[in-house]
């Protein structure tokens, strides 16, 4: 069958900048104008649109489902339900297949897909949609983690058990260093379910192929993981799913596990037609997981000048009904539970549980989030109480190189933390807003103020996040690259299976290419499975793997072709490549790329490995688990009415080690968007449960900032190279997601007076001091 229209591919244009230059994305003024095809974009003639049915309870046995007056309406061409699943019924990433395809005799959260629909037309699909019958015995669903820890057996919601991940750390002796700690500060601190709200819902278009397997064109962030949980389930070899990355707009986590991709196949497979499968928002909400919502108890205790002696840390965290990557997020929060403070004596204790609340996954920050908020609160309690400021108190007991983590780790690389901090701190402070302009108040043109009640705030955060898989994962990525003569000019073509979801990574790909080869004119080739992995874009980890592997791939190409030169130049072996031309370093330029290739191609396919890391003891949590970590801090300043509960963020200033700056416009704009998500969780976004049962599954009720809520932002973005990663690149798209949240938070505590343990904020929070 002919591929559908609109199919994504990347062709960067010449001339526009190598490694530290910040040339134009290819994608961006598309995506600005409204003309980039998205995955929901996707057409065929002759398309079937597929539909999911979904459960409205978070708890209850199915004792039976009756599909017959779907069939029967006119334009019905399928409805599928578990029996109809011509292979594997589980599925799951990290190897755990918990999770059916379709409810099988149970569902376990609100939404679970029970039963499919392909149509004509998308109404008749969600009218069809409605006559299924299914008789459910409704059950009281388990939504308290805390009661799940204390009685895992009884509190059963998968076959597993309740808890996903128990991982503890010790160092020390921490009952011992209680005994001789001057002050102790005590405190408990939650994080609600924040949503990665991407623009771009879920959808994908489904193609029965020639050799009776199916082209997927989907929206994904890790291309080769989807396809080995696909092909089971299918009952396909993974070489009949031909897979293509289709428009992506936004991931941020959301689109590591599998949405509609098993479901629109199941269709396309039955029918023989193309279908395509597009969410609405309110699907959305249930059709992707949510970051971990996290409940956390907090001791320290430290000498009267403020050096830290001891942590004691409980962190749980509410996968909710299946494991997704909770295993992994548990490990994260518990390596990075206490932040990139120096403690000689720690005991974290993280969980991860399952319940009938919103499925939760991966999502920017990874565990890390829901710990910084924590443990950036303590620090802020940690020196009230010594009577030291903000700054000081983290000062005093920054890591720096040498240092090592809760975990054993040794930090090798990133900038001193004080340094940083000393520099955010010298940073100047914006001047006050002029109050006779409603838009710079609290509440904005609304007019609930005029001035009267608004006081300001300044508060900082830190955040360390690691970068790339941990715990002993082989990471790796797979790069091919092709260098050959087209209309007179070298040209290179670059594909992976790399994911680009927003983040620039096609550009990025490009200015490798450039720096490497020496020529101007590059293409990315769409990502899809006819080459090796790529690996997950997430993790903050693309830049650092899938450009390694374009960097590692380009080399060997560039030793071919410095030997064709060699043998063209009379065997010389001093020989490079500058500016599109074979040059001798003794100076002088010999030729041309073109000159030299000919009508030869060369291309080469190299994989591309971190460094190993090993997983972190079961019983103390010690490991070299991690295989970068990167820092960022943030000052928050913040108008408050405190009579009304408004807020208006004025400025954010960030400091943040990038390792080495590969596109300066791209680094900012990673440093903007985590920001802003930080700003998101801190005071306004969470999806509202009660019982099971979310509440506010739209963008009417679920916020997220817009232009008029992001402040301004002052950034010093610093180039510490890492010497084990290419070209000193240290992953930049998470740590600012971390420390945001707490600066801004710390903010409205120095304004209200508010103790302010939970986020989001809300306006009754800061007006009760709940």
């Amino acid at each position: 069958m002919a591929a559908p229209v609109k199919t994504p591919g990347h062709v960067a244009a010449p001339g526009l900048g190598g490694v530290g230059e910040s040339p134009l994305r290819p994608d961006g003024t598309l995506k600005v104008a409204g003309e980039f095809a998205y995955a929901s974009d996707l057409w065929m003639d002759g398309m079937l649109w597929g539909a999911t049915l979904r459960s409205p309870h978070p708890r209850a046995l199915i004792r039976s489902i009756d599909i017959g007056p779907a069939l029967a309406l006119p334009g019905v061409r399928a409805v599928l339900t578990h029996e109809d699943v011509p292979g594997r019924k589980m599925f799951g990433i990290d190897h755990t297949e918990d999770q059916p395809v379709l409810a099988i005799d149970q569902v376990r959260h609100q939404g679970e897909p029970v039963a499919l629909v392909a149509a004509d037309h998308p109404e008749t699909a969600r009218r069809a949609m409605a006559k299924i019958g299914v008789d459910y015995e409704v059950l009281e669903p388990i939504t308290d983690p805390r009661a799940v820890i204390a009685d895992p057996e009884r509190l059963k919601v998968q076959d597993l058990g309740g808890i996903t991940r128990h991982q503890p750390v010790r160092v020390g002796d921490v009952d011992a260093a209680k005994a001789g700690a001057e002050v102790v500060v005590t405190a408990e601190y939650e994080v609600g379910i924040q949503d990665q709200a991407f623009l771009g819902p879920e959808a994908g278009l489904a193609i029965p192929s020639d050799d009776g397997g199916i082209d997927l064109y989907v929206s994904t962030q890790w291309i080769h993981n989807d396809l080995k949980q696909i092909a089971p389930c299918l009952g396909l070899a993974e070489e009949q799913v031909h897979m293509t990355l289709a428009g992506v707009g936004g991931a941020f986590g959301g689109r590591e596990d599998l949405s509609m991709q098993i479901h629109a196949a199941m269709l396309a497979l039955h029918t023989g037609k193309p279908v395509k499968m597009s969410y609405n928002r309110y699907e959305s909400f249930f059709g992707h997981v949510h970051r971990h919502p996290a409940l956390m108890r907090y001791e320290y205790g430290a000498t009267a000048d403020g050096r830290l002696l001891y942590a004691d840390v409980e962190i749980v965290l509410d996968g909710g009904a299946y494991t997704s990557s909770t295993k992994n997020v548990v490990g994260n929060a518990a390596s990075l539970g206490v932040g990139p403070y120096e403690i000689p004596n720690i005991r974290i204790d993280a969980y991860g549980v399952y319940t009938n609340n919103p499925p939760c996954g991966a999502m920017r920050g990874f565990g890390a989030v829901q710990a910084c908020f924590a443990y950036e609160s303590m620090m802020d309690r940690l020196g009230a109480a010594c009577g030291l400021g903000p700054v000081e108190i983290r000062r005093r007991n920054a890591v720096s190189r040498g240092s090592r983590l809760a975990t054993g780790q040794v930090i090798e690389s990133p900038a001193p933390l004080a340094d940083m901090l000393t520099r955010l701190e010298a940073m100047p402070l914006p001047p006050p807003l002029d109050p006779s302009d409603l838009r710079n108040l609290p509440g904005g043109v609304s007019q609930t103020t005029h001035g009267e009640g608004v006081v300001r705030g300044i508060g900082y955060g830190v955040g360390i996040k690691n970068i790339c898989f941990s715990e002993g994962f082989d990471d790796y990525s797979t790069a091919r690259v092709r260098l050959e003569v087209i209309g007179g000019e070298a040209t290179a073509l670059v594909h992976t299976a790399a994911a680009e979801v927003g983040q620039g990574l096609v550009t990025i790909q490009a200015q490798i290419a450039r720096t490497e080869l020496g020529v101007q004119k590059v293409t990315i080739a769409p990502a899809d499975n006819r080459v090796g992995d790529a690996g997950s874009s997430s993790a903050s980890r693309q830049s650092y793997m899938s450009g390694g592997a374009v960097k590692t791939a380009c080399e060997a190409v560039r030793a071919e072709l410095l030997a064709l030169a060699a043998r063209r130049f009379g065997g010389r072996t001093d020989l490079a490549v500058a500016g599109g031309k074979i040059v001798s370093r003794a100076g002088g330029v010999l030729g041309t790329i073109e000159d030299v290739l000919g009508d030869a191609v060369i291309e080469e396919t190299r994989e591309y490995h971190h460094r190993p890391t090993t997983a972190m003891d079961p019983v103390t949590g010690q490991g070299r688990s991690h295989t970068q970590l990167a820092l960022c801090v943030h000052r928050a300043v913040v108008d408050v009415d405190v009579d009304l509960g408004l807020v208006k963020v004025v400025e954010l200033a960030a400091v943040q080690d990038v390792g080495k700056i590969i596109n300066r416009t791209g680094v900012e704009g990673q440093i903007h968007g985590g920001s802003a998500q930080g700003l998101g969780l801190a005071v306004m976004e969470e999806i509202v449960v009660s019982d099971g049962v979310v509440r506010n599954p739209s963008f009417t009720d679920y916020l997220i900032p817009t232009i008029l809520d992001m402040p301004p932002m002052r950034l010093d973005i610093l180039e510490n190279p890492d010497p084990e990663a290419p070209y000193g690149l240290r992953g930049a798209g998470e740590p600012p997601t971390l420390s945001s949240t707490p600066a801004i938070v710390a903010a409205l505590r120095a304004a209200t007076g508010r103790a302010l343990g939970r986020v989001p904020v809300r306006p009754e929070h800061i007006v009760q001091g709940a």
